[in-house]
């Protein structure tokens, strides 16, 4: 059973970095498509990233084209999402999940979810 645990989360003012982790356990991550979801208080969950399993596709919301990136290391079962130019807008609880098809960013297409890590960026 695949599971995955997001840290990297934090406390950062507006116009910092974060860089979070996406790190697998139970099974290997490079059969898997990789998503970076976010939640705000009193907001839908929506998608902010996507990774293909082999790593060459990558897709972003408009909302942090940008100024993110998405990357993964399959030898060390891990997705990172480097966030860079933050903005208050950008704080919500970040989720990474894991789908075995092609799933860009339509949550209903992803089987395994972490537990999230808390970003917030404010002065």
């Amino acid at each position: 059973q695949l599971q995955l645990v997001e840290s990297g989360g934090g406390l950062v003012q507006p116009g910092g970095s974060l860089r979070l982790s996406c790190a697998a356990s139970g099974c290997t991550l490079d059969r898997y498509a990789i998503g970076w979801f976010r939640q705000a208080p009193g907001k839908e969950r929506g998608g902010v990233s996507y990774i293909s399993s082999s790593g060459v596709v990558t897709t972003y919301a408009d909302s942090v084209k940008g100024r993110f990136t998405i990357s993964r290391d399959n030898a060390k079962n891990t997705v990172y999402l480097q966030m860079n130019s933050l903005k208050p807008d950008d704080t919500a609880i970040y989720y990474c999940a894991a789908s075995q098809r092609i799933a860009g960013l339509r949550i209903g297409a992803y089987d395994y979810w972490g537990q999230g890590t808390q970003v917030t960026v404010s002065s």
